[in-house]
């Protein structure tokens, strides 16, 4: 279509149609195709439908360098590199997933607009995700994460050693707070080198299999506790019945054994019954162990127990 008469004469193509209007459409078979701003005027989904599929048929080959362009975008953007996902196993799973028959299809889907090449993104990235998973084994595990350690200054050693390594980039989770004295596992990261874990950790102890192969041994180095003037962070929950007193009996204990305090959290609970969650700074379990026993020393102290994440 090319135009319109109403009653004999040009009208513009919005024109609204009247109750007896004659009606005559002027078609050309050189007509370069509808206009995009026919979208904004037709009214019926099948219409709407047409011209879409029309600018997708017409104008694919611009629509697949689009996508091309906007997936490397978008992976930059998420500090990847597209070329190690765009394998045809995971492009297989990405098509059926969005219902494309060939990769082309789905790249001009992503430069019409009608898929996020964010979506397409995170899908490869799952898909080549999953399979390094299960190739991982522990001797690639190890490499990876030496590789992540040289490229870290400083090294954080922390008198820990892995696998009788002691020069690797560590880090002291937060979900259990291990100190000299625990003991420990370590789970190689992506990026961050060694995150090291008491083994009674909840995160470590229901880690799923596929992340298991991602373990590896760690120990505190000879002596580390005794000669350490390093302090770690060590939380331990307090269970005490509702009295008065009580919180400020356990401040003066730790502030007599001169511990640095992080944090007090008190909750009541049931059955007349309050937690107290308590973070402060030790130099490693026997320390721990002279504070817990002070602690429980208290009358209306309950039981007392290290958080495991």
């Amino acid at each position: 279509m090319i135009g319109a008469r109403v009653n004999g004469r040009l009208v513009t193509i919005d024109y609204e149609i009247q109750n007896g209007d004659r009606i005559e459409i002027i078609t050309s078979a050189n007509s370069k195709g509808p206009s995009r701003d026919w979208l904004k005027i037709v009214k019926s989904t099948q219409a709407k439908s047409k011209i879409s599929q029309w600018f997708k048929a017409e104008l694919k080959e611009d629509n697949i360098l689009r996508g091309k362009s906007l997936l490397l975008a978008s992976a930059k953007a998420k500090g990847v590199n597209l070329a190690d996902y765009l394998k045809p196993e995971y492009q297989e799973v990405c098509m059926r997933k969005y219902g494309f028959r060939d990769w082309d299809s789905l790249l001009a889907a992503v430069g019409h607009g009608s898929l996020k090449e964010g979506q397409v993104v995170n899908r490869l990235q799952e898909e080549w995700n999953k399979t390094q998973k299960k190739n991982m084994t522990p001797e690639k595990a190890i490499e990876e994460v030496l590789s992540a350690s040289r490229n870290q200054s400083p090294k954080q050693k922390g008198g820990i050693l892995v696998k009788g390594v002691d020069d690797l980039a560590v880090h002291f989770s937060k979900c259990c707070a291990p100190v000299p004295g625990d003991e420990i596992v370590g789970f190689v990261t992506r990026g961050r080198g060694i995150s090291i874990h008491r083994t009674d950790c909840v995160n470590m102890v229901h880690l799923p299999q596929a992340d298991k192969v991602r373990l590896i041994e760690a120990e505190w180095s000879i002596g580390e506790e005794e000669k350490t003037e390093r302090l770690y962070n060590a939380e331990i929950k307090i269970f005490a019945k509702n009295n008065p007193g009580v919180l400020l009996e356990v401040t003066r204990i730790l502030s007599e054994d001169k511990v640095n305090i992080n944090s007090i959290i008190a909750r009541a609970g049931k059955n007349n019954i309050s937690t107290i969650v308590v973070s402060f700074e030790i130099r490693g379990t026997s320390q721990l162990t002279t504070i817990v026993n002070r602690l429980r020393q208290i009358e209306n102290v309950v039981d007392i127990e290290r958080t495991t994440g």
